[in-house]
């Protein structure tokens, strides 16, 4: 097991700069913060490089030391965890790993729920909004034009982890079009002004459900290309809802729809 209690060890320097969105695209490579999510990490087989552990700070809690060989585990002092770490109150575990890029092709179900995101900005939006696909047994989010790292250690706190558990595929709108098209998914995008309730479709068979931001909506590209566009019927006053609320609305009405029991 390596020891490290400098903060000016060059290995903490670079762990620290993975904080940046451009340092973990240019390496391919994510800070991981806390025990919970290195867990969903672990069980959805992302590939862990390293574990930074802090016995200062977890104690004698040594649950991944019996996971992780010992030639992967780094011991940090608490000054060196803290510097690196993002949590305000760390357990102090921190892993080093592997992104994972994924493609349309690799979308693969029987009956597919599909989640599509056009240029979400925030992490914790697209955070929750992960916890619900995965809770409502959605196949896929795929993200086009994002402005958001998936990565971003605020969308793996946010999703407690989940964000490992469920396929996550960028692509643009054209590609996104053509690949429903070609596996014959209905596109139903959420819409203020559409006069369909959602609650009135059929949500059982294969689709997609596009969403936008909550201050622009979605394009005039994807409303023209969807198959239907649907509501959150809502009172006078009010023209738009949390992206996450109504990702978890319309989610749940598709699970009703699809249990049998």
């Amino acid at each position: 097991m390596i020891l490290i209690n400098s903060l000016k060890n060059q290995k903490v320097k670079d762990l620290e700069k993975l904080k940046k969105t451009t340092a973990r695209r240019k390496s391919g490579l994510i800070l991981i913060d806390g025990k919970r999510e290195i867990e969903s990490a672990l069980e959805a087989q992302v590939e862990v490089n390293e574990l930074i552990y802090c016995s200062e700070i977890a104690g004698d809690n040594n649950y991944f030391l019996k996971n992780i060989s010992e030639e992967k585990i780094i011991n940090v002092s608490k000054p060196v965890f803290e510097k690196i770490c993002y949590k305000e109150k760390p357990d102090g575990y921190l892993a080093l790993a592997k992104t994972k890029d994924l493609k349309l092709s690799d979308i693969k179900a029987k009956n597919p729920l599909i989640i599509i995101l056009e240029a979400v900005e925030k992490p914790g939006n697209l955070g929750a909004i992960i916890r619900t696909a995965y809770a409502t047994g959605v196949d896929a989010i795929i993200l086009n034009d994002s402005q958001t790292d998936i990565y971003n250690p605020n969308v793996i706190r946010a999703s407690e982890g989940f964000v490992f558990k469920v396929k996550i595929v960028k692509a643009n709108r054209l590609e996104t079009v053509t690949w429903l098209k070609e596996q014959k998914i209905n596109s139903y995008a959420a819409a203020t002004g559409a006069k369909i309730n959602y609650t009135k479709e059929n949500l059982s068979k294969s689709i997609a459900i596009v969403l936008g931001t909550e201050a622009d909506g979605l394009s005039k590209d994807w409303l023209k290309a969807a198959d239907k566009i649907i509501k959150i019927p809502m009172k006078a006053g009010i023209d738009s809802l949390n992206v996450s609320v109504s990702a978890a609305i319309i989610l749940y009405e598709a699970l009703r729809q699809r249990q049998t029991d």
